[in-house]
């Protein structure tokens, strides 16, 4: 791998976790005013170290080390640079496993928001699948029973580890749908202590990083690389939390970027994942492409509104 195309994988997972953590930084933004400073301050410095080190250090290390038992901890850290032989065929016989795993969540994800989500509509069709959210879950299911009948053509674990992704998937967004629950609860400032708030605060951050960290596999396998994007992106995320929430939410389309980029490296997760080599290069040179699409469409609508 040369030089650019780490500075590549880099600043593209850099930018899939600013993006996809964006409705993580309006929450985290929101419930910080109802806190005292002290707090706030605590919250920023010490949350941000346990977000990057534990949660986007500790998370993509333990997932590739339980996909690939025959890899040591140091193993699973240095696998995507290791020359010895052994390793390389431990990661290439547990990789798909794991990208079909990540490739399903992100699917499902990405529907998840077509049919039921709020949204501000900024393609053709957007309207009309929300209008039809109870299909939401006949068309994942459908589509899972697809992937897992064809994967299992190929090897049973690649089927089970469909699964895997689906159970992902639903087990996260319960989680998801009692911290929007609890959102309300917390910005009506009902009793609840600053110390209460912040450790809620970090379940939701564990909870919405999944995305970003299971995302991040479409790029690379590397976990310091992994580790290092995703850093860079929690640190942007936080400095939006900070100083640019109100601007970030003035780009309407921002969110619609994040998730019709979760839909495309989702997509070739599943490419990879059955087989179907896909260059390193495509994931963030499609999430740029993406991204600055819904960018440059938000500030259209800007512009539209303000004249």
């Amino acid at each position: 791998m040369d030089f650019f195309s780490l500075i590549l994988i880099v600043l593209g997972l850099c930018l899939f976790e600013t993006i996809s953590s964006i409705d993580n930084a309006i929450i985290n933004a929101e419930v910080l005013s109802t806190m005292g400073q002290k707090a706030r301050k605590w919250f920023l410095v010490w949350g941000m170290l346990f977000a990057v080190f534990v949660v986007r250090g500790l998370l993509p290390w333990l997932i590739v080390w339980l996909a690939t038992p025959g890899l040591g901890p140091w193993q699973a850290v240095t696998a995507a640079f290791s020359s010895d032989p052994r390793v390389m065929a431990a990661v290439e016989q547990s990789s798909p496993l794991l990208l079909m795993a990540g490739g399903v969540f992100l699917v499902f994800l990405f529907f998840h928001w077509l049919f039921l989500e709020p949204k501000n509509y900024g393609l053709i069709g957007e309207k009309f699948f929300h209008a039809q959210g109870v299909w939401f879950y006949a068309v994942v299911s459908v589509l899972l029973s697809v992937i897992v009948w064809q994967a299992l053509k190929i090897n049973p674990f690649l089927g089970f580890a469909a699964v895997v992704g689906s159970t992902a998937f639903f087990i996260t967004h319960g989680f998801k749908e009692n911290a929007a629950k609890k959102e309300t609860e917390l910005l009506s400032g009902s009793g609840l202590s600053d110390i209460s708030k912040i450790l809620y605060l970090e379940v939701i951050d564990t909870t919405f990083s999944i995305d970003g960290v299971l995302g991040a596999f479409a790029f690379t396998l590397s976990v310091p690389l992994i580790l290092l994007g995703n850093s860079l992106g929690a640190f942007v995320v936080r400095e939006f939390t900070v100083r640019n929430i109100d601007r970030i939410k003035k780009y309407v389309f921002v969110k619609n970027g994040a998730m019709y980029s979760i839909l495309f490296l989702g997509g070739i997760m599943l490419a990879d994942a059955f087989g179907i080599h896909i260059p390193t290069y495509v994931s963030p040179l499609t999430t740029f492409a993406v991204v600055g699409f819904f960018f440059w469409k938000s500030l259209r609508h800007n512009k539209l509104i303000s004249n």
